[in-house]
């Protein structure tokens, strides 16, 4: 992930041919993430014309070229435009693996000091923002393979892991272990087994902690008051026995 990221900035101004080239490579990439992650997509061509996560996406990645060579307001001038256009705002210094698919995308918003790995897919809604007014880092980094359900906020500088999900609605302001799932308002991590989240873009069916929770003292109060039975059952048996004796 680092030298994707480190590939932005390395050319200088005798370098844009070779930029260029890797800024359109990265776009096949980002059509290919589309076709295989939605089942809707029927080829690259109306992926490349019909899609406002692609176009959010390929934006970006022209106004970081910009960003990159110091020319800000025009990158920040894109920026803008490309939220018009599709409802996506992403700010120029983001910085963007290959292969993002942001899914209808209307919503999204990714901070300036955002990282976002390879093959990461974005639900409409999403937030990754970051506290306070501090400078510097402030916003979150993103693993590879990363699945953030719709309406999620991840909200500081921590590290998301790779390969894990993070629910829709779910807002998370602490690192989320590699491999894990997010789930909840503040979000909770669930227990995989330490086993590999199987990638796939299922947004519903992911375990609910508080449910869990609820469940567990469900079951203890049960057991209680089964024991609390138990022990008036033996109590009335001593007394009944107490009382036979008495009235011989």
């Amino acid at each position: 992930m680092g030298n994707i990221f480190s590939a932005y900035c390395i050319y200088d101004f005798y370098g844009h041919t070779e930029r260029i080239d890797y800024l359109f490579n990265t776009f096949r990439d980002d059509i290919r993430s589309v076709l295989e992650r939605d089942p809707a997509a029927r080829n690259g061509l109306e992926v490349f014309f019909l899609y406002s996560g692609v176009h959010a996406v390929m934006w970006h990645r022209i106004a970081h070229w910009f960003y990159c060579r110091h020319m800000k307001f025009i990158a920040r001038l894109i920026s803008q435009f490309s939220r018009f256009l599709t409802g996506v705002e992403i700010h120029p210094a983001a910085k963007i693996g290959k292969g993002l698919f942001i899914d209808h995308g209307m919503g999204v918003v990714i901070g300036e000091t955002a990282e976002i790995g390879d093959n990461c897919t974005i639900y409409q809604g999403v937030t990754l923002g970051g506290t306070g007014k501090e400078c510097g880092k402030r916003h979150p980094t993103i693993g590879d393979n990363v699945m953030i359900g719709s309406g999620a906020k991840v909200l500081g500088p921590f590290y998301v892991g790779s390969n894990s999900k993070i629910a829709a609605g779910a807002v998370v302001l602490s690192e989320v272990p590699s491999d894990s799932t997010a789930v909840g308002v503040p979000a909770r991590i669930v227990s995989m087994g330490g086993e590999r989240v199987y990638y796939d873009l299922d947004q519903v069916k992911i375990p609910d902690p508080v449910a869990q929770q609820i469940t567990a003292l469900s079951l203890k109060v049960d057991e209680l008051k089964a024991e609390l039975e138990k022990l008036k059952n033996e109590n009335n048996t001593g007394k009944n026995a107490g009382t036979a004796e008495g009235e011989q």
